[in-house]
């Protein structure tokens, strides 16, 4: 029999010290709800929920940024329900107007006063439909931007639809394009034009005694580098310094009696590209004039100082949803709403003040009604698919959650069963720690 060292004893208190310790995780484990409460519990299964748990939360903000989405689409859908009930009234108006019965002193007048108020409400209607600040409806969610002679250009603003009008160009002066509604690109074809352009958004190719530079005239507002505004030019001209031959389409060089069909009409200048977007329904003031090559560069030659920068006063471009939760371009989708005004909806030089200026504002208000239709149509098509998003995104969060719970979360039925195990454990180690401690005891039997 040994005095100095009791190995039942050690025994006996290295099994009651680790069922202590088995105790404490059981009931951490327990009062926490979770089987990982740090990376010693299991470092793989942490590292996989962590990871889960970060996807979890890019997919819970995911659904209230398409809920977001939805009451902007709503909120921009609501303001147009009412611009549609005004231009149906314009067309009762110009109907009316057209009807050989009324006269043109006292009661057309006043038919023309009430459709200018209609219109002035459609304007205040686009300038002030706005979303937590955002403006919907006066054509910021439109457009882009490119560069051009070291100054920024916005050009990605979409045109609308009115008649066009102008003359042939000669050597030393310009051929306008007088119209403010500008040009439908976006139903059918135009042809590059040398000398003339012709009515119902088409340019004709007609003969040139020499090469023409294609100019765009647009209104913008001029900032110094600080972006403070300087001062509003309008009609400014940006000159693209290229003669006509640089027009291509699609990549392929166009020349004079080329009709295009599409979209884009891509302007190549000093080896660089820019696209004029003719796409759908009215955005912004644009003009296209064809001029005598080498004209107007005291112009070009501002523009090359890239002292300033020269930015469209609307467009800050399409606003961007965010709807999943990685940063792929698949995962996020883009509201674009053009400029719901009666200058974008081609209704700024409406007048039914004459018979026959009735007859061709029915046309001019229903092509209107199509563009705002348009534009309904896209709203309610994003609606329905933010609807969709929204939809699985729930169903992936919830099996998402579900597979980092059964990865982290503790089966509180198991652990208790553990815990009650490893408390008889403990108080059985105490015991027998005891009855080790009571065994040198005997030595002193031996000593009497």
């Amino acid at each position: 029999m040994r005095i100095q060292h009791n190995i039942a004893a050690l025994n006996s208190y290295r099994n009651l010290t680790g069922n202590n310790n088995a105790v404490g995780k059981n009931l951490e484990k327990l009062s926490s709800g979770y089987r990982i409460n740090r990376a010693g519990d299991d470092a793989a299964g942490l590292a996989i929920s962590e990871k889960m748990r970060a996807q979890i939360t890019g997919l819970e903000t995911a659904q209230k940024n398409a809920n977001d989405g939805i009451s902007l689409v709503q909120t921009a859908e609501g303001a147009l329900t009412e611009v549609h009930s005004m231009l149906n009234r314009m067309v009762e108006l110009a109907d009316q107007s057209a009807n050989g019965t009324y006269d043109n002193a006292t009661d057309r007048s006043n038919l023309q006063k009430e459709l200018n108020s209609l219109k002035s409400e459609i304007d205040r209607i686009s300038e002030g439909t706005n979303f937590n600040g955002i403006n919907l409806l006066d054509g910021s969610l439109g457009g882009g931007s490119s560069v051009l002679g070291g100054a920024d250009i916005a050009v990605g603003k979409s045109l609308g639809t009115a008649g066009l009008t102008g003359g042939t160009a000669a050597a030393d002066d310009k051929f306008i394009v007088s119209s403010w509604g500008a040009i439908n690109g976006g139903n059918g074809n135009y042809t590059i034009a040398t000398g003339t352009i012709a009515a119902d958004g088409s340019f004709t190719a007609g003969e040139a005694t020499t090469d023409r530079d294609i100019i765009i005239t647009r209104e913008y507002d001029v900032t110094d580098d600080d972006g403070n505004t300087v001062t509003k030019q309008e009609n400014f001209v940006l000159k693209l310094d290229d003669v006509l031959s640089g027009v291509t389409k699609d990549g392929k060089a166009k020349t004079a009696g080329s009709t295009v069909s599409g979209q884009d009409l891509n302007i190549s200048a000093d080896g660089d590209v820019y696209t004029l977007d003719l796409t759908s329904a009215g955005l912004g003031k644009i003009q296209l004039s064809a001029v005598a090559a080498g004209a107007d560069t005291d112009i070009l030659g501002a523009l090359n100082g890239a002292t300033t920068t020269i930015t469209e006063a609307s467009g800050s471009g399409a606003l961007t949803l965010q709807i999943g939760d990685t940063a792929q371009d698949f995962n996020q989708l883009s509201v674009s709403i053009g400029d719901m005004s009666s200058r974008a909806l081609g209704l700024n030089t409406v007048d039914i003040s004459t018979q026959a200026g009735a007859k061709s504002a029915v046309d001019a208000i229903k092509n209107a009604i199509n563009s705002v239709s348009s534009t309904r149509g896209d709203l309610g098509a994003i609606q329905n698919r933010l609807e969709h998003t929204i939809n699985n995104l729930s169903v992936t969060t919830e099996n998402m959650t579900a597979a980092e719970s059964r990865i982290r979360d503790v089966d509180m039925a198991k652990e208790m069963m553990s815990y009650t195990k490893n408390n008889i454990l403990v108080q059985a180690s105490q015991a027998m720690l005891a009855q080790a401690n009571q065994i040198p005891q005997g030595v002193l039997q031996l000593l009497q």
